[in-house]
């Protein structure tokens, strides 16, 4: 089969790879329908992250099941589904409080390349969720944003405590930040302020609910955020990059008592102490748990009443991957979708 991997800094070759097999009896391949680029791929590929060797590439996906192991109970081939970016088994003591991304058995999916044109799941019965039916081709992305960035999008505002009356920072207007935009409004926060300097990305976060626009980083950003909130901060701030400047940018713009929702893949992050300390500002975050959230994300997505595939705003054969790495890195696409 065909994937993307991952050579060395700024080198993505689309190449054979072995094809995707049933290893253990938990397991199910699947025909991928449609995957992408996040933007955490971009860490190993600017080489902030070291890559040991060629690595298949890609965490995100959906698609028909073609085959399961014998011990599969939940999916059936024919069925279309959507995974997380870790297999869990969903029924350890961590899973069923909601933390399945910390699954006491989790595998990231990432180490087997979901950038393919097939997928082997592991732990499919704790991974994957089956749609109601097999779902039109104009729903597809949004399934598949699904799979990550609305998840972890949604995570975010979920620990951020976002609700009603609120008012909502999203610092990062990536895919992941402007999904959490659109949770943010789902939850029924009363304001939603975006940082942003990126004019389309600040049209699309206005579409999904953002109220006010802030364009300003750092102190800067954090000056603006206190202005528009009697010089309290927010009640709620999700941060959606994953670096010094927006993790402390975050947690300067939160009221006394409010809370900081982390999604971002820290990268050199060290938190003062004695601020944090003085702040009276919750942090809760991390990987995101995806698959405490898939049911609800695909019944509100079947029901249209969200559209997250917004966010895929560059579409490309799988054999253009590179050609992807290169559009998100050059900050010419918010999110490339990649069709196997």
């Amino acid at each position: 089969m065909r994937g993307a991997v991952l050579h060395g800094p700024g080198d993505v070759r689309v190449e054979e790879r072995a094809d995707a097999r049933i290893v253990l009896p938990t397991d199910a391949v699947i025909r991928l329908s449609a995957t992408c680029v996040c933007g955490s791929d971009l860490w190993p590929y600017r080489g902030i992250e070291a890559v040991s060797g060629p690595s298949p590439m890609g965490h995100e996906y959906v698609g028909v099941v073609q085959e399961v192991g014998s011990e599969v109970r939940n999916v059936k081939p024919g069925q279309f589904v959507v995974g997380s970016f870790f297999a869990s088994d969903n029924t350890c003591p961590i899973c069923r409080a909601g933390y399945q991304s910390s699954c006491v058995q989790r595998e990231p999916v990432g180490g087997l390349g979901a950038q393919a044109e097939y997928l082997r799941v592991p732990l499919a019965d704790g991974t994957l969720v089956a749609t109601p039916e097999l779902p039109p081709d104009d729903l597809v992305p949004d399934l598949l944003a699904a799979s990550d960035v609305l998840g972890t999008g949604w995570f975010g505002a979920v620990a951020a405590q976002v609700g009603p009356g609120k008012t909502v920072a999203v610092v990062g207007d990536g895919a992941v930040g402007l999904l959490a935009v659109l949770a943010a409004r789902h939850f029924g926060a009363e304001r939603i302020i975006a940082v942003s300097r990126h004019e389309p990305r600040q049209k699309l976060a206005a579409h999904y609910g953002a109220t006010h626009i802030v364009t300003e980083r750092g102190d800067e950003g954090v000056a603006r955020i206190k202005d528009l909130t009697d010089g309290l901060g927010a009640h709620s701030v999700i941060e959606a990059v994953g670096t010094q400047e927006s993790m402390m940018q975050a947690i300067r713009s939160t009221r006394a008592g409010g809370h900081v929702g982390y999604v971002g893949v820290a990268h050199g992050v060290e938190l003062p102490g004695a601020e944090l300390f003085f702040s009276h500002v919750h942090l809760h975050g991390g990987p995101a748990p995806v698959r405490r959230f898939l049911p609800e994300l695909i019944d509100l997505i079947c029901k249209r009443e969200i559209d997250p595939g917004r966010v895929f705003d560059l579409a490309l054969p799988l054999e253009q991957a590179a050609d992807g790495y290169r559009a998100m890195d050059e900050r010419r696409a918010i999110k490339v979708l990649l069709n196997p």
